[in-house]
């Protein structure tokens, strides 16, 4: 299953959203137009059913109603949120819908919770039970596992969405993993691996291994290896001028290479839909170019849905890529709208005329006056 539809109201930059999303979705915009936070939806419906989640956590990791409400909002609005989960022969299986906004205490709350099956409404808070103890709207029926069980699927789906954006500089550090769990960072990626049972571990850094040799021609062999203290890393083999090569841990590994190994990493794992934020950093353009084709291979065969942020204009020369898997975020004094590319008259007629959907899409994210940077005297 994928999220098929999203629809939002004063989240953030977003004043209104209602957008279909194909399997495979790439978000442009300019700087600061609400890529992360449009991401970002995604990742708080999984807060809301992680462990140790839960609306108040979710909230509080946001700092607040008042941070997530959108600026461009009417005062005290209500923040909105739905979703459509289905698939490519029904779009519209689930609809789950949160309405929240804060007490006097400023603490989140609930006020609707709607879910849908096949069209057929199976929740509608607040019920007579919430009406007769009002505490009971600080959480949802989402994150309740005795609430939920009508509709568990959904939690289970949102629990399986993952985000990831790897910071190379926190896989290095010597004490990355402690305290750290599920972190969208990277800080424990190399715990992750460790923890896979080995036959997976070893399949899935194999295929790795395969993957790498065409954008790290050197690389010949990777594993997985504990030190003395049981910390794990990531032992690479590369060829070199001496006859048996030269091993190499994740301290010496590029940024650009440790960032594709976790990419390529998350891409095996589950079947949730799959955030990734900008991850053409540190890649060779050439290297950035078949990304697009490499989500396709992925989704061919496990159909896992992939939403990514980009500014790259070699990852869209892909003349795979679809006008409707290109959404635009267009800032404005009203919160910024999102439209698929398709939805351009002039990007449809440009693409005739032989423009690629890089040369015609980039040039809008660019900011009107950013060539005044170049006066900038420190």
């Amino acid at each position: 299953m994928r999220v098929t539809r999203v629809k939002l109201r004063n989240w953030r930059n977003f004043t209104t959203v209602d957008v279909a999303l194909p399997r495979r979705v790439f978000l442009v915009g300019p700087n600061a137009s609400g890529k992360s936070n449009l991401l970002d939806v995604f990742r708080f419906l999984r807060d809301l059913v992680s462990v140790g989640g839960g609306l108040q956590e979710a909230v509080r990791r946001r700092s607040g109603v008042s941070s997530l409400r959108c600026l461009a909002a009417r005062r005290y609005s209500d923040i909105v949120i739905r979703v459509d989960i289905g698939d490519d022969e029904e779009s519209a299986l689930w609809r789950y819908e949160v309405t929240f906004n804060q007490d006097n205490l400023r603490r989140p709350i609930i006020k609707s919770e709607r879910v849908f099956r096949r069209g057929r409404q199976i929740l509608d808070r607040p019920d007579r039970m919430d009406r007769k103890d009002p505490e009971r709207l600080t959480q949802t029926y989402l994150e309740q596992v005795y609430a939920n069980q009508k509709f568990r699927q959904v939690a289970d789906f949102f629990a399986s969405i993952r985000y990831l954006h790897v910071v190379p500089q926190l896989i290095r550090e010597p004490d990355r993993s402690l305290g750290r769990a599920n972190d969208p960072f990277g800080g424990d990626f190399l715990e992750t691996v460790a923890r896979t049972p080995e036959r997976t571990r070893n399949a899935r850094l194999r295929r790795i291994r395969e993957a790498l040799t065409f954008a790290v021609p050197q690389l010949r062999e990777l594993e997985l290896q504990r030190d003395e203290r049981g910390t794990p890393h990531l032992r690479g083999k590369y060829e070199h001028w001496r006859p048996r090569g030269a091993w190499q841990t994740e301290e010496h590994f590029s940024d650009g290479t440790l960032r594709l190994i976790g990419l390529l990493w998350a891409m095996q794992e589950g079947p949730g839909p799959l955030l990734l934020e900008e991850p053409e950093l540190s890649l060779h353009p050439e290297v950035v170019r078949y990304i697009p084709q490499m989500f396709a291979r992925v989704q061919r065969r496990s159909g896992r849905q992939v939403l990514v942020s980009t500014h790259s204009p070699d990852m869209l020369r892909d003349e795979g890529i679809g006008l409707d898997e290109v959404l635009l975020l267009l800032p404005s004094e009203e919160g910024t709208s999102v439209e698929p590319a398709s939805s351009f008259k002039q990007i449809r007629v440009l693409l005739e005329h032989g423009q690629t959907l890089a040369d015609i899409v980039i040039p809008q994210t660019r900011p009107e006056k950013v060539d005044q940077l170049s006066l900038f005297e420190g």
